[in-house]
């Protein structure tokens, strides 16, 4: 097997990190008007999911004391549908993972999967929410807004989805999913969402949106308090615009992508699908505007997934380790809930680097497999720093800059890597690196 040299390379993105995120938040929710729409001293129930979103523990601290300061009494509860294996006690250590504890808030994590029934929808879905959350006073969501990677619409992940599925726990995920089978993920989540919301009981609650870097790039406060109607477009703006800084691999088409770690802390299909452009089902290349990628081979479990290996079944190829470190009944748990059955099929795997990418470098249609290209990744969430084959040079996007020298692929005595994704270069090497890549795309 004849490996092309490698090269590092990063991408620039524009960094729009929030500098004070707690004295943001306290700002953000001041003006929202909020506390004026329930009486003082009332129990705040705080729904916070499962998406390992950057600085969630900061922010939801911040939500905290903000409740606090202003004389109520709030409270945690995981808004999360079938994850951590449908148990209370497994959603509650979800959340921990990620320190959000009562030690760490100052206020009880009240986790269970009981809930109370609020009827049916129009299209004859029956609507469950979270008893202790509905028992409270009033609910405030705290929840990413971004793309889902099952479908493309207005309104997609956020605090709708929450709404939704979070708050139904997996009584209510089992049956939402088996709705949206047939009449679509996002009409499910309007339907359900609305129902909810008839309830009187969600405040609104703070929406997060991330940058290219996977910083906390904006903090919104979304208010119930105007209508459905207005709550939904606010949502819908919000996703128009995280979508425009989304980030993307760097080159059009790339023949084999290697990550590093795939997990639900990175995304609810264990890779973002819109980045590695292969549907939950597995369909190569549904997206038209996103780079091509023609085959995938995921190396580990991201160590904050707690052995959930929902996605795996997109990938054409994976390392022993990763098939090892499975806690597959919420692995089944997860996809069954959700339909997609897909994610969880074991592709062929191997024991080492060096032997699955032998073993998949023949199928993307080279005779020359020298000529074979590769881009690696640590996940779909991290895509500043990379490792590209030199001959994907010439193709690399205009924000690419190699800055290394290039490299013969080396591996340990395993046959697994022995090079990491950052750059450890001196100033002069980064700039003759990044002349010689331009003189070749040029």
């Amino acid at each position: 097997m004849t490996f092309p040299r490698f090269v590092l390379a990063e991408q620039q993105f524009p960094n729009r990190a929030i500098a004070n995120i707690p004295e943001h938040i306290r700002q953000e929710l001041s003006s929202a008007g909020f506390t004026a729409r329930v009486p003082k001293g009332s129990r705040i129930a705080i729904g916070v999911g499962s998406r390992g979103i950057s600085s969630i523990a900061t922010i939801v601290k911040s939500v905290v004391e903000f409740w606090k300061s202003q004389g109520f009494e709030p409270f945690i509860f995981p808004a999360m549908g079938s994850h951590g294996a449908a148990t209370a006690e497994g959603q509650s250590d979800v959340l921990a993972h990620y320190g959000i504890h009562e030690a760490t808030m100052g206020v009880p994590v009240v986790s269970s999967l009981d809930v109370i029934s609020l009827g049916h929808t129009p299209e004859g879905i029956e609507t469950f929410i979270d008893k202790n959350a509905y028992e409270a006073e009033a609910i405030f969501l705290v929840g990413r807004v971004k793309w889902h990677t099952d479908f493309s619409g207005k309104l997609e992940s956020g605090l709708f989805k929450m709404m939704a599925i979070g708050l139904g726990k997996f009584a209510g995920a089992r049956q939402y999913h088996t709705f949206a089978y047939r009449i679509g993920l996002e009409q499910m989540i309007r339907s359900v969402g609305a129902k909810i919301f008839a309830s009187g009981k969600v405040l609104g609650g703070l929406a997060i949106l991330e940058g290219a870097h996977h910083e906390t790039a904006r903090l919104t406060a979304v208010s119930s308090g105007h209508g459905l109607d207005a709550m939904i477009a606010h949502e819908e703006e919000l996703l128009a615009e995280v979508k425009s800084w989304m980030a993307k691999l760097p080159a059009p088409e790339i023949d084999i992508l290697i990550i590093d770690e795939i997990g639900k802390n990175i995304s609810g299909a264990g890779m973002d699908t819109k980045v590695i452009n292969r549907s939950v089902n597995g369909h190569y290349n549904p997206f038209p505007d996103i780079p091509r990628v023609n085959r995938i081979y995921a190396r580990a479990l991201s160590d904050l997934t707690y052995h959930s290996g929902v996605g795996l079944g997109m990938a054409d190829v994976v390392h022993d380790r990763l098939v090892n470190d499975i806690d597959w009944k919420p692995t089944y748990i997860n996809c069954l809930t959700a339909s997609t059955p897909a994610g969880a099929r074991t592709p062929v795997h191997y024991a080492s680097d060096k032997l699955a990418l032998s073993a998949i470098a023949p199928t993307v249609g080279k005779i020359d497999l020298s000529q074979v290209t590769y881009c690696r990744i640590r996940n779909t969430l991290e895509l500043i720093h990379l490792a590209v084959s030199e001959n994907l040079i010439p193709e690399l996007a205009s924000n690419a800059s190699v800055v290394s020298e290039p490299f013969e692929l080396a591996f340990d005595s395993s046959g697994n890597f022995d090079f990491g994704l950052h750059a450890e270069t001196e100033t002069g090497d980064f700039e003759e690196a990044s002349a010689a890549a331009e003189s070749v795309r040029g």
